[in-house]
């Protein structure tokens, strides 16, 4: 058994550029079969990345308090203090803060919480390859973010 006191967790900045940084739970229990991460997002924040989707991973956002819109390739949908959104590999998600108030969210991923950043995916569409309507995420040797298609390999610009 690993117990801790989330208090003591110091926050990490996400490699995708939120403005908020998280805390990475799973890491310090020592979890490897899931992702658990613990984010509070200030008025107007949101979580990382922009709209995109895990095509490994399935992920489950329990908000604590406040309120979390997401936005999906449907619509978007607002979860607020003890309501829960799932969203299953594929499906396009992405959340923001629109309310006045900080929102703490729990976000759990499985399988985690080793990520694949091969199998995120963005919906824009390769200017090379006509049947590529999403791109993949690479990190590059200086550590800066770029898209590519996974079908042709071409950089897209961001």
């Amino acid at each position: 058994m690993e117990h801790i006191d989330v208090d003591d967790i110091d926050t990490f900045p996400h490699p995708m550029g939120s403005t908020s940084g998280g805390q990475a739970l799973s890491d310090e229990l020592g979890a490897t079969n899931v992702a658990l991460n613990r984010y509070t997002l200030e008025p107007g924040e949101g979580s990382s990345g922009g709209l995109h989707t895990h095509l490994d991973q399935e992920e489950v956002f329990y908000v604590l308090s406040g309120t979390v819109t997401f936005q999906t390739a449907e619509g978007s949908v607002e979860v607020s203090e003890d309501e829960a959104v799932r969203f299953a590999p594929g499906d396009y998600h992405h959340g923001t803060n629109q309310s006045d108030d900080p929102a703490t969210v729990l976000a759990i991923g499985a399988p985690g919480p080793q990520h694949d950043w091969e199998q995120i995916r963005v919906p824009m569409p390769c200017p090379d390859c006509e049947d590529v309507d999403a791109l993949g995420i690479r990190f590059t040797d200086d550590g800066e973010t770029a898209l590519s298609c996974p079908e042709c390999g071409r950089d897209v610009e961001i």
